[in-house]
């Protein structure tokens, strides 16, 4: 046990090597916590998602610091990584649930027109569009977009008219 101490440190009184060898078992302790919790984690960027990255994060750099106990650290990490992978499981079961949780997507523009009630309500301005067309649409002409969606995740989308 003595030789854990040594190594990892006791308290907040840690040296460079004991902090060191926190951060080294933090990194890999990590590694394993985002590969339970899924890939949805990092992929999906919902508002579930960043609250577990922002977590996370939080809570390992006590661990690392030693404001909190390691193992206390530790195991609420585990804790919250599970309830995510709950919550994962709940919002892909549950329509309902997943609305609440993260939200529908809402049309910004549709038959030439921009839906200005829609728009102040995503809290998005013209030129956010325009940038979300022209990064999913590949242009910026107007009269190829058929729809423009702020979706669940925040990201803007563009859909272009059928060819007909």
């Amino acid at each position: 046990m003595n030789i854990f101490i040594e190594i990892f440190g006791q308290g907040v009184d840690l040296n460079i090597l004991q902090m060191s060898c926190r951060g080294i078992a933090v990194f890999f302790i990590a590694l394993v916590l985002i590969r339970i919790s899924g890939r949805r984690s990092f992929g999906m960027r919902s508002p579930l998602d960043n609250i577990i990255v922002i977590t996370l994060g939080a809570v390992l750099s006590r661990g690392i610091v030693g404001a909190s106990p390691f193992l206390t650290v530790i195991i609420t990490c585990f804790v919250i990584v599970l309830l995510h992978r709950f919550l994962g499981l709940l919002i892909v079961r549950h329509k309902r649930f997943s609305n609440l949780v993260e939200g529908n997507k809402i049309l910004l523009f549709k038959d030439g027109l921009f839906i200005r009630k829609n728009i102040n309500r995503a809290l998005v301005g013209d030129e956010d569009i325009m940038q979300g067309i022209r990064e999913t649409a590949l242009t910026d002409n107007l009269d190829k977009i058929d729809k423009v969606y702020m979706e669940r995740n925040g990201q803007i989308s563009a859909t272009r008219k059928e060819l007909s």
